[in-house]
C-alpha cells in the first residue's frame, strides 16, 4: 500500500485542497500540502467524493459481456426465481466470470464497497459461493467485497439448502441470507428460526430480503424484530427493500420505522420505480442507518442497470422527490458513508482519519455531478489508483 496526494480537489465541492492518503488512511486535508517525493493526481479542480458504497447488489446473476438475453418470464417471483436456475444450467455460467466483470464495471464507477448477496440452493451447491470469493480474493486492494449467502430459492421448501447454508458460513460468507419468510417458506416461523441459529452459531450478521409488502410484510418485520430481541443481534440484522416500510397506512410504517431505530435495523433499499419503498427522509429522521444498491442488473430478472451508484442516487433522488440541492446531498451519502455505515463501516468518510477511497467527479456542484453523472475521472481505493476516466485499470474477463 503506497502514499497518495491527490491535489487540486474540491471536497464535496468546496474549496480547492489537497488531499493525502498514508497507509490506506485519509491523513490530511488542506490548500498546499507538501508531495514529499510521494505519488501524486492532479483533480484538476474536479470534485472528490468518498468512494461510492453499492450495498445491496448480486455478483453472480450478472449476463455482462454474454450475449442478450431475450426476457420472456413470468410476473412472479418464483417465475423469475426458476428461470434463472435453469438458464444458469444451460448456459453454463462461471460465477467468478460474472462477479468479476460487474465488479470491475462498478470500480470504474467508483464504487470501492460491495455487500453481494449470492446464491445457495440444491441446483449449484456452493459453486456461485466458491466463484464469487476468488474474485474477491483477486480483487482485494481494489474493491472490498462482503458477501451474504443467500437461499434465492428458498430455505425450507428445497431440503438439504439449510446445510448448503451452514456448509457456506463455514467456508467464509459474511453474513447469513433470508428471503421473504412468509411467500417463499410459508412458514415464517421456520424460516427465521433457522437464519438467526445459523448466525449465532457463526456469530455472524443477518441480511433478509423483504419484498413483502403491505400487512404482510409488517408481519414478517415484526416476527424479525421478536428474533432480535431473543437472540440479543441489536445492529447485526439489516432488512433489504422493505417495500413495506412504503405502505400507505404511515402509522403502521412508522411505528415499524421506529422500531427500526430502536433495535439499529439498517434498510438497504434499490428504489426500484416499479415499487412503493421506504423514504429516505423518514428514515434519516428516525436516525435508521440507510444504505443502496444497483441490486442485480443485465441479468435474466431484467435489462435494465448498469452498476453506477452515482446514477443511483439520482434514481433514489427521483423515487424520494428530492429537488433542492442539499438534499441531493442526502441521496449521495446513502451511496457512500451512509451505505457503509449501514455495513458497520464507520470510517468511511472523507475527513481525516477516514479510508483512503476517493472519487474524483466531473460537474460545477455535487448536485450536477450525481444528475449528470459522467464518467469518473479517477477512482482510488485506499490510496490505489484502480479507475481512470470510467474504466477499471484492470481488464475485464
Amino acid at each position: 500500500m503506497s502514499d497518495l496526494l491527490i491535489k487540486n480537489a474540491r471536497p464535496m465541492g468546496g474549496e480547492a485542497s489537497d488531499i493525502l492518503i498514508r497507509d490506506g488512511l485519509i491523513a490530511a486535508i488542506g490548500p498546499g500540502l507538501a508531495d514529499e517525493g510521494i505519488a501524486t493526481e492532479d483533480a484538476g479542480g474536479r470534485i472528490a467524493i468518498p468512494g461510492l458504497v453499492d450495498a445491496h447488489t448480486h455478483l453472480d446473476k450478472s449476463l455482462l459481456g454474454y450475449p442478450w438475453y431475450v426476457n420472456e418470464v413470468g410476473p412472479r417471483l418464483i417465475d423469475k426465481i426458476d428461470n434463472e436456475r435453469k438458464v444458469k444450467r444451460d448456459y453454463g455460467l462461471d460465477a467468478h466470470v460474472q462477479s468479476m466483470r460487474q465488479s470491475l464495471q462498478s470500480v470504474g464507477y467508483g464504487t470501492t464497497l460491495i455487500r453481494t448477496h449470492v446464491d445457495i440452493d440444491t441446483d449449484q451447491g456452493l459453486v456461485a459461493l466458491e466463484g464469487v470469493m476468488e474474485t474477491r480474493r483477486q480483487l482485494a486492494g481494489v474493491v472490498e467485497i462482503e458477501i451474504v449467502a443467500f437461499p434465492q430459492s428458498g430455505l425450507l421448501r428445497r431440503p438439504g439448502t439449510v446445510e448448503l447454508l451452514d456448509q457456506a458460513m463455514a467456508m467464509g460468507a459474511d453474513l447469513v441470507g433470508g428471503l421473504d419468510p412468509c411467500g417463499m417458506d410459508r412458514d415464517p416461523k421456520g424460516h427465521l428460526d433457522t437464519i438467526f441459529a445459523l448466525a449465532e452459531k457463526y456469530g455472524k450478521g443477518i441480511d433478509i430480503h423483504l419484498h413483502e409488502g403491505g400487512e404482510l410484510g409488517a408481519f414478517s418485520m415484526e416476527l424479525i424484530f421478536e428474533r432480535i430481541r431473543a437472540f440479543g443481534m441489536q445492529g447485526k440484522v439489516a432488512v433489504s427493500h422493505a417495500f413495506c416500510l412504503g405502505m400507505p397506512d404511515w402509522n403502521v410504517s412508522q411505528g415499524l420505522i421506529d422500531t427500526c431505530a430502536e433495535l439499529d435495523v439498517p434498510i438497504l433499499t434499490t428504489a426500484p420505480p416499479s415499487r412503493e419503498v421506504p423514504s429516505l427522509k423518514r428514515l434519516r429522521a428516525a436516525g435508521v442507518r440507510f444504505g443502496a444498491g444497483v441490486d442485480g442488473f443485465r441479468d435474466t430478472w431484467g435489462p435494465y442497470g448498469n452498476g453506477d451508484m452515482l446514477e443511483r442516487a439520482m434514481l433514489l433522488g427521483m423515487k424520494n422527490n428530492l429537488r433542492r440541492d442539499d438534499e441531493l446531498l442526502m441521496a449521495l451519502d446513502v451511496c457512500t458513508t451512509g451505505g457503509a455505515l449501514a455495513m458497520d463501516r464507520a470510517n468511511h468518510v472523507l475527513a481525516v482519519g477516514g479510508r483512503g477511497d476517493v472519487v474524483i467527479v466531473e460537474g460545477e456542484s455535487v448536485g450536477e455531478a450525481i444528475v449528470t453523472h459522467q464518467p469518473r475521472k479517477l477512482v482510488v481505493t485506499t490510496s490505489n489508483v484502480v479507475a481512470r476516466d470510467g474504466k477499471s485499470l484492470r481488464e475485464r474477463p
